[in-house]
């Protein structure tokens, strides 16, 4: 009898466009015109994957990935200050 082999889901990086393990990824959420870290992976609202490297969140920024994957008008103001905060998290995850 064949082992059953347990399906890794795949989520694909907006910023570099490669397709991952969704837990090597992190999930962006966009809901009511806020974007925030979802750390949990249920957080409402449309969700978007990054890798934790600043160059993909540069890379998405500078494409309008964000937005718009998000289907959402991201303002310069919200990108700085979001920007701080997936920096802070990226230098926790290791």
């Amino acid at each position: 009898m064949a082992m059953k082999v347990k399906k890794i889901p795949m989520r694909r990086c907006v910023g570099c466009m490669e397709s991952k393990p969704k837990k090597e990824l992190v999930r962006l959420a966009g809901y009511e015109g806020n974007v925030s870290i979802d750390l949990t992976g249920k957080a409402k609202g449309r969700g978007v994957y990054l890798c934790t490297s600043a160059d993909c969140f540069q890379k998405a920024v500078k494409k309008k990935a964000l937005s718009r994957s998000l289907e959402m008008e991201i303002s310069q103001e919200q990108l700085e200050k979001f920007a701080q905060e997936f920096d802070e998290y990226a230098k926790k995850t290791p």
